[in-house]
């Protein structure tokens, strides 16, 4: 219960859902925000765990609005590469206190928000300033880091790790789903998955191939599957070590995505920025193994959501149902 001014007295209450729309720094910033009212007379009330979450939410799409990293994102970086906050900042000369501030709210520049996106997107980047900076940390630090990194190259070079799970999960949920759709459904998953939650869903980098987006380690696995179905023995995928905000996305993936053809899911990704971007300068069946950078991945689907007004999964559709329509329109 709160205390309601109007009824003067502590009361129960109701939440509702409302987009909200703020002007910070002269820019209007839309976010989808709770607010309580009243069960007796309707009015609204404060409640001070809800202003805080509302707050979050605010901040969240302030950095949207401006293309800044998420607290969130800065959050996975040192998890993903088991170093503090104080050894980060140092080892990226920065000031001791730096990624303390920022964890707890202050606003990165565009400058320091692109060299973090960086780290979080490629551990090369980060192996190469451990490297050339290791001299700015404690042994164990340093060591804890390069052991992080390690495991993470292992990982990526045996192709295992969640990106298995995501396959598994697709073919074990989808009707149908061909080697080439399988593809571009890991495409659409990884991009919406960092777009909604700030973070990639695997650490797989796809390439630009002729025929779209593709994950090679997963090519290599079912190519010889051709235009047919997979038909894999789902019995076996009993286990996803997928997270259920990980499953909501793959759900929306299959439910909007899942319905077209591999053909029209490759259709859809050539009119994509990321692909088209990646193979410019090369002719239309010029093969190539060029990566897709995740940035661009990540830069595309963010600016998606923000057009689309995508407050939750299920807004996905109008994004692909409008895809669709302009592919048939142009045919």
């Amino acid at each position: 219960m709160k205390f309601c001014e109007n009824c003067r007295d502590s009361v129960d209450f109701l939440i509702r859902e409302e987009v909200i729309t703020k002007v910070i720094k002269g820019k209007e910033i839309s976010y989808k925000a709770k607010v309580a009212f009243c069960k007796e007379c309707g009015q609204e009330i404060f409640v001070g765990e809800i202003r805080d979450q509302n707050l979050k939410m605010l901040d969240i799409a302030y950095r949207e609005h401006e293309e800044l990293i998420q607290v969130s994102e800065i959050e996975s970086i040192l998890e993903k590469y088991n170093i503090g906050k104080r050894p980060l900042s140092m080892l990226l000369n920065w000031g001791e206190g730096t990624l303390t501030r920022y964890l707890d709210g202050d606003i990165p520049t565009k400058q320091y928000s692109e060299t973090l996106r960086l780290l979080l997107a490629d551990y090369g980047y980060m192996f190469n300033i451990l490297e050339k900076n290791k001299d700015k940390l404690t042994e164990r630090a340093y060591k804890l880091c390069k052991e992080a990194i390690e495991k993470i190259e292992t990982k990526m070079l045996s192709g295992d790790g969640k990106i298995d799970s995501v396959v598994k999960y697709f073919i074990i949920n989808c009707v149908e789903i061909t080697p080439l759709a399988l593809q571009k459904l890991l495409y659409f998953a990884q991009g919406f998955y960092k777009a909604f939650n700030y973070e990639y869903l695997f650490d797989n980098d796809c390439e630009a191939w002729v025929h779209g987006p593709v994950y090679r380690n997963v090519y290599e696995k079912y190519k010889n599957r051709g235009y047919n179905p997979i038909e894999d023995n789902i019995s076996e995928y009993d286990d996803f070590e997928l997270a259920e905000t990980e499953k909501e996305i793959l759900d929306s993936i299959i439910v909007n995505f899942g319905c077209f053809s591999g053909k029209i899911l490759e259709k859809m990704t050539h009119v994509e920025t990321p692909w088209r971007i990646t193979r410019k300068g090369l002719g239309n069946y010029e093969s190539s193994d060029r990566i897709i950078e995740k940035h661009l991945i990540s830069e595309y689907f963010s600016e998606i959501k923000s057009k689309y007004k995508m407050l939750n999964t299920s807004d996905i559709k109008d994004y692909s149902s409008d895809l669709f329509t302009k592919l048939v329109a142009v045919q």
